[in-house]
């Protein structure tokens, strides 16, 4: 018994294949919520200047798809001891994965973006 021939797609109408994956991938990951978490040491300069930089950068580049948790180490030290800080500031990327820490004021752009996951690595 002979098959039937196989149909194919009419001409500019393909069907997405393992590149139409990757772009879609590509685009679930600019889309996707960032889960972050800053951890701090009461009110010093370094942390006041941590704070304020992760906060543009994220109305910046993550506009409304970021969550920023602000941790102080002196009111919740379980929580650090949880995460194991032992510097801080300390950024924490929780989502998308995979994880990442940050240390410092996050006062280099382009470490902090590639540290995201959003730039371009050096």
């Amino acid at each position: 018994m002979k098959k039937p021939p196989k149909k194919s797609s009419p001409p500019g109408k393909q069907k997405p294949g393992l590149a139409g994956d990757l772009q879609q991938a590509a685009s679930d990951s600019t889309q996707a919520k960032y889960v972050l978490r800053l951890f701090v040491s009461g009110s010093t300069s370094k942390s006041a200047l941590a704070v304020r930089n992760i906060k543009r950068i994220c109305e910046q580049h993550l506009k409304n798809r970021y969550d920023l948790e602000v941790i102080d180490i002196y009111q919740q030290p379980n929580l650090a001891r949880d995460e194991q800080i032992v510097a801080v500031p300390t950024l924490i990327k929780r989502c998308p994965a995979p994880l990442r820490r940050l240390i410092g004021d996050l006062s280099n752009v382009k470490k902090v973006l590639c540290g995201l996951d959003l730039g371009l690595r050096e």
